[in-house]
């Protein structure tokens, strides 16, 4: 919409739109009352006269008025400038008939002058146009029935407009205008019989009469006077046209008289400046060589030519299209490379036979226009966004042809302008793109929404995958080195019970929250959580220390979060468990069919789901696997022995997580060095001595859990000790 109403969108609709609506309508037939004469090369050659048509003499002329005269034509009006005097004898004579004749329109020159202003000081302060009237010379002005400009703009640009009424010089009306109320005279009563009835004040005594509009000058002056009494009263022609639609003395629809009323009641009610309709390429309009009518006049028996010019519109000027040199011709939409262009005489019949028919072109107002655009740019705009792309860029197409097939039948029908190339050249293609962008930025932010929905599930390198490739979601699957934290909460069961299943939802997505805040924190990754466990991983290259110290401290951060969270919930506390392990594992999708899960796969993730379950034997409650403590710096552990976990074949050595190195204290150390004498006298079956170690430790440090688990232990050996070979391998039967 912005483009069609600024300067180049114009231009673009002009130049482009129009030229495309007269090339699609083609030629159209020109009414016959109007006929151009000719000063072509085929006159020069046979009257022997100079091939410059301005070095003509004069006489010719009044010869051709003469004769044209003598043929009852209508009006004849000269396209052709005569501001410079010759002899009496050329002079003369065309003066004289033009002045029988009682219907000769002489061309005006339209000069522009740039007068220069100067302030109280003399200083120059800028500069006005002033566009001046030069009338022929005053023997000839004298004598014609009236004069009147035909300015247009210059070569090369393109003509597609003429002025009815020139403002900037006084509202004065062109050789069309002026020729057209000329050759309607006979219908100037009736005319002004129906401008009384609308309104009395505008009685036919005002008006000169029709033989009186017909002296030097007074048709001019009339068309001035009637054209500010139709400017003044905006309805008026409305009126007269409804008036003559219900005259009982109306003629027959269709008549010549009927439609002189309606194309004068229009001419005055009209813009002061209207679009050319086009009748065709140059030579559309019926044209006669100038040699041809002087010969006829001269010939007793006529032959030759079989036209009849009675009643007709005469235009005299030099046609472009029958003289080779292109010097004053003009650019039109029927123009083309290497072609005759246009002649000044054929454009000013071109615009008489528009007035003629009432039949210009016509541009949509601007709400229609503005209406128009939208329409054009909604429609396509939602299809294309509704459609896939390939239907879309077809549907477009249709559309434009469908439109272009719809306006170029007003156009021919009605001469109504629909615009053209702004709709299909900058509507149609944005259109068109503008909704692969829209629907682009919206796969964006769709693609992102579900990222951030499977981001609270999936890994982001996985959902970056994915994302690129959903196809890869079966194939994903990689071999990692990592560590993983398995954690569990007790008296969940007990809890799920008690709670409504709401109240409980909240209450474990709280809880949740607490435990992965250290995990993404310290760059680990949530893999899956059910019911009251959750399993996090931190994959990367093996044998990578800083994984296994992310980890640790990750569930120390946790146990911590955890007793917060039980002190504030106000519920019944979930003491969580944690078993760290690490070791290669095939991280990837599992399922089937059109179920997938992404997981860890390997006996890294049993193993330390087995080392959680651990804590509730040992009462600890953070514990690890030596392939996760070992050495690793920075934390306080304690060995607690060499474990065969339920279901496993090899056993595990096992560390408990007690704190950050810097937060240890003489305690932690003293309670590692007694429970490390009591584990060596387990180890070498001294179950009197393992009994007062771990008794003592008891004593010495408060209850501890893997105390008492050995305590109890070494009585039931010292009660009943093992048979075979001794193992200090602990077997569990049960997780």
């Amino acid at each position: 919409m912005v483009v069609s109403f600024v300067r180049p969108g114009y231009e673009l609709e002009e130049k482009t739109g129009l030229s495309l609506l007269f090339q699609l309508r083609g030629p159209r037939p020109v009414p016959p009352e109007v006929v151009i004469v000719t000063l072509d090369k085929a006159s020069s050659q046979a009257l022997r006269l100079s091939s410059d048509p301005a070095k003509w003499p004069r006489s010719y002329h009044a010869r051709l008025t003469e004769a044209l005269t003598k043929e009852g034509v209508a009006v004849i009006a000269f396209d052709i400038l005569f501001e410079e005097p010759r002899s009496k004898e050329e002079d003369g004579p065309f003066a004289e008939a033009v002045q029988r004749a009682r219907n000769v329109v002489l061309c005006e020159l339209l000069s522009r002058e740039t007068v220069s202003l100067t302030d109280e000081k003399g200083t120059q302060a800028g500069s006005v146009y002033i566009e001046k009237v030069v009338p022929p010379i005053p023997a000839l002005a004298q004598s014609a029935v009236a004069l009147a400009p035909f300015p247009l703009p210059k070569v090369p640009d393109q003509v597609t407009q003429y002025w009815n009424f020139k403002a900037s010089a006084g509202d004065t009306p062109t050789l069309p205008v002026v020729a057209f109320q000329i050759f309607a005279r006979d219908v100037y009563d009736e005319f002004l019989h129906l401008l009384g009835k609308r309104d009395p004040s505008y009685a036919r005594e005002r008006f000169m009469d029709r033989d009186s509009l017909l002296s030097n000058g007074n048709i001019v002056r009339a068309i001035q006077q009637l054209r500010e009494i139709f400017l003044a009263r905006s309805s008026l022609g409305a009126d007269m046209l409804h008036a003559w639609e219900k005259e009982a003395l109306q003629p027959a629809k269709g008549s010549q008289r009927e439609r002189s009323i309606k194309s004068l009641i229009q001419m005055y009610q009209g813009p002061d400046s209207a679009y050319l309709n086009f009748y065709g390429p140059p030579g559309s309009i019926t044209t006669i060589s100038y040699h041809q009518i002087l010969r006829q006049s001269e010939e007793t028996t006529p032959s030759g030519r079989s036209l009849s010019l009675r009643g007709k519109a005469i235009f005299v000027g030099v046609s472009e299209l029958l003289r080779p040199e292109q010097k004053d011709g003009f650019y039109t939409v029927f123009s083309e490379p290497d072609a005759n262009e246009m002649s000044g005489v054929e454009i000013a019949a071109t615009a008489f036979a528009n007035l003629l028919e009432s039949f210009p072109v016509r541009p949509l107002g601007f709400w229609a226009h503005l209406g128009a655009l939208l329409l054009w740019g909604a429609v396509p705009g939602l299809l294309c966004y509704m459609m896939p792309v390939l239907l879309a860029a077809f549907s477009i197409v249709a559309l434009d042809l469908i439109y272009l097939f719809f306006a170029k039948a007003q156009f021919a029908s009605a001469g109504l302008w629909l615009p053209i190339a702004v709709p299909l050249y900058v509507q149609g293609p944005v259109a068109f793109f503008g909704a692969i962008l829209w629907k682009y930025f919206d796969s964006l932010r769709e693609r992102e929404h579900i990222r951030r929905a499977f981001g609270y599930y999936l890994p982001s390198s996985v959902v970056s995958q994915l994302a690129r490739n959903v196809a890869d979601i079966k194939a994903n699957n990689q071999l990692v080195y990592g560590t993983c934290l398995f954690t569990d909460a007790g008296q969940y069961t007990t809890l799920s019970e008690t709670m409504d299943p709401v109240d409980l939802n909240k209450f474990m997505s709280a809880y949740y929250e607490a435990l992965f805040k250290p995990v993404k924190k310290y760059e680990g990754i949530v893999i899956n959580i059910v019911g009251d466990s959750m399993l996090a991983l931190w994959a990367g290259a093996p044998g990578d220390a800083t994984l296994r110290k992310r980890a640790c401290i990750a569930a120390l951060e946790i146990s911590r979060a955890v007793q917060r969270f039980n002190d504030s919930s106000g519920n019944a506390p979930l003491p969580t468990r944690i078993g760290l392990h690490s070791g290669t594992i095939l991280l990837g999708n599992i399922g089937a069919e059109d179920h997938f899960e992404y997981r860890p796969m390997g006996d890294i993730v049993n193993t330390a789901s087995r080392i959680e379950g651990l804590n509730k034997y040992l009462g600890t409650g953070i514990l690890a696997s030596e392939e996760v403590s070992g050495q690793l710096h920075g934390f306080l552990f304690r060995e607690l022995g060499e474990f065969l976990l339920a279901g496993k074949s090899h056993p595990v050595v096992i560390h408990e997580l007690i704190c950050h190195e810097e937060e240890c204290i003489e305690t932690h150390r003293q309670l590692c060095s007694f429970f490390s004498l009591a584990l060596n006298s387990y180890k070498e079956q001294k179950w009197e001595e393992a009994i007062g170690l771990f008794t003592e430790t008891s004593k010495v440090f408060g209850r501890d859990g893997p105390s008492s688990f050995y305590l109890n232990l070494c009585r039931a050996y010292q009660a009943k000790p093992p048979e075979g070979p001794w193992s200090r391998v602990i077997s569990l039967k049960e997780k």
